[in-house]
C-alpha cells in the first residue's frame, strides 16, 4: 500500500489522502505542488528521483485508510 503522507516534507503544507496537488518519488518522498514545482524543479531531493503526481484516495479507500498509515 502506498504510505500516503499528509504534510509536505519541505514547508509542513497539508495534504490530505483525497486531494490533488501532491507530488512523490518512488521512495515515497511527499512535497506539494508549490515545493515540487518551483523549488525542487520536479527533483526528489532525498533520492534524487522524479517526483509525480500522487494519485487519491475516495470512497471506503479513504475510509479505512486516511494517510499516515505506514508513518
Amino acid at each position: 500500500m502506498l504510505a500516503m503522507k499528509t504534510q509536505c516534507e519541505r514547508c509542513s503544507s497539508s495534504l490530505p489522502a483525497d486531494i490533488d496537488g501532491a507530488f512523490i518519488c518512488s521512495f515515497e518522498c511527499t512535497y506539494c505542488v508549490g515545493c515540487a514545482e518551483e523549488v525542487l524543479g520536479y527533483r526528489c531531493p532525498n533520492c534524487g528521483g522524479v517526483l509525480v503526481e500522487r494519485p487519491t484516495r475516495v470512497g471506503d479507500a479513504l475510509r479505512r485508510a486516511p494517510g499516515d498509515e505506514a508513518l
